[in-house]
C-alpha cells in the first residue's frame, strides 16, 4: 500500500500530521475510507470515528464531532470541531455529560433551553461512549 499525507486540525490545535496508508471518516451519508490515489472530494462529517492505519503504527481511533474533509493529490485535510483519541477519553466525564444533555432535553417546556444544541451534545457524548467501550 502507498502512503498519502493526512492533517487534522481543530479550531485550537493540530491533532495529526503525517504520511498514513488509509484514513476512514463519518461521513454525512456514511463512513468512507481514502486511500492513496483518491478521486478529489470535499464532503461534511458528522458525530462519528476516524479510523487511521499506518505503516508503522497501531491503527489510532479518534472521536470526532462535525466538520468537513478535503482530498486532493493524495493530500487529505480534515477539519474538526473536536477530536479525542479514544484511549484518552474519559468515561466519567462522557456520562455526566450525557446526563446533563437528558437533564436538558427532558426539560424541552423550558424556552430558555435549546433542545438542538442539547441534542447534539447528547450525540457527542453517546458517542464517546461507545468508541470508549469499544476497547
Amino acid at each position: 500500500m502507498k502512503e498519502f499525507y493526512l492533517e487534522i486540525l481543530t479550531p485550537s490545535k493540530k491533532m495529526f500530521e503525517g504520511n498514513i496508508l488509509s484514513v476512514t471518516v463519518p461521513g454525512t451519508v456514511g463512513e468512507f475510507q481514502v486511500l492513496f490515489n483518491h478521486a478529489p472530494i470535499i464532503s461534511t462529517l458528522e458525530i462519528g470515528r476516524i479510523k487511521i492505519k499506518t505503516a508503522n503504527e497501531p491503527e489510532q481511533i479518534y472521536a470526532v464531532s462535525n466538520g468537513v474533509i478535503e482530498v486532493l493529490h493524495n493530500k487529505v485535510l480534515i477539519l474538526v470541531k473536536s477530536i479525542e483519541n479514544i484511549s484518552e477519553i474519559d468515561m466519567t466525564r462522557a456520562e455526566k455529560a450525557a446526563e446533563r444533555a437528558r437533564q436538558r432535553l427532558s426539560e424541552k417546556h423550558n424556552q430558555e433551553i435549546d433542545a438542538s444544541r442539547a441534542e447534539a451534545a447528547l450525540s457527542r457524548a453517546l458517542n464517546r461512549i461507545k468508541l470508549r467501550s469499544s476497547l
